[in-house]
């Protein structure tokens, strides 16, 4: 899912309003769970009781934002997140494909962090380590070019200055999950987040969201060229019955440009194969 264009281009005292409110009246209703729908009246007396003021167009785009915050999350992004078996399965049957085409994997297929009866394969990692491995080939193959990906970085993201010498204009802080072609100038950099065993949604999974808000800022800082920045999440029980508040932010960060795209559960198997062709063909136009 990307932006929505109404709420992509909106200025920071915007956002402003959207953090304090969060802050304030919640994300989500701790008990129904549903997330929160801000009236023009709450948005008003919670302000009043802080002793801070808003335009009227500022507060219809909060009220309008804010129904979309909602409809889009419950009627789009709830139906995208697997359960553990579901994951699963699909991840099988992609495999099964897989190997049916091109008879070997060469893309790596992680374990889980778990222990025990929970240490499985990583599903969701290893289902979108294949689909990035049959779109490079499939366009490899069609364009006689030989483009390369990063399945594992083990370092920091190099950005180069856009003339190509080979002098470093800056270095992002954090590893990622993924980068086309490798960690130098990457079109493409991506995050993975899948959790089918917590049962709480802990402080390492928030940390998650916030670190995924400063990978987004540094980018956003870049000068020129700059990465696309894809964040991949699943797992039903974990984002949507117990992390709705920081699906919430998640939102936010999409829509104040810090991820160029959020890639829900199942939606890997309808459009990732899609937007890495579309990587590789910036790559190749590049090169």
């Amino acid at each position: 899912m990307k932006a929505d264009p109404r709420f992509s281009h909106l200025s920071t005292d915007f956002w402003g309003y959207i953090r304090f409110l969060g802050d304030r009246i919640g994300y989500s209703d701790r008990k129904t769970k549903e997330i929160k729908i801000y009236t023009k009246d709450q948005i008003l007396n919670c302000l009043k009781t802080n002793n801070l003021k808003i335009t009227d167009e500022m507060l219809n785009k909060i009220v309008e934002y804010s129904q979309y915050r909602e409809d889009v999350l419950d009627h789009y992004v709830k139906d995208k997140f697997m359960t553990k078996a579901e994951a699963e399965s699909n991840f099988n049957k992609y495999k099964t494909e897989f190997l049916k085409q091109y008879g070997t994997i060469t893309s790596p297929q992680p374990m889980n962090k778990q222990r025990g009866d929970k240490k499985n394969i990583a599903f969701f990692t290893c289902a979108i380590n294949l689909i990035t491995e049959s779109a490079i080939r499939a366009y490899n193959h069609d364009h006689n070019t030989n483009i390369t990906c990063d399945y594992d970085p083990h370092h920091l993201t190099v950005i180069e200055k856009d003339d190509h010498s080979g002098y470093i204009k800056q270095m992002l802080s954090r590893r990622f999950d993924g980068a086309i072609p490798s960690l130098v100038s990457p079109v493409s950099i991506w995050e993975i987040k899948e959790y089918y065993y917590t049962t709480s949604f802990g402080s390492r999974i928030a940390d998650g969201v916030y670190e995924t808000l400063l990978d987004g800022h540094e980018i956003t800082q870049i000068s020129g060229k700059k990465p696309i920045h894809n964040f991949m999440i699943d797992g039903y029980q974990t984002w949507w019955n117990q992390g709705k508040s920081y699906l919430c932010r998640i939102i936010d960060a999409l829509n104040m440009g810090y991820v160029t795209e959020v890639v829900f559960g199942r939606e890997i198997y309808d459009i990732w194969f899609n937007r890495v062709t579309d990587f590789c063909n910036l790559y190749n136009s590049k090169n």
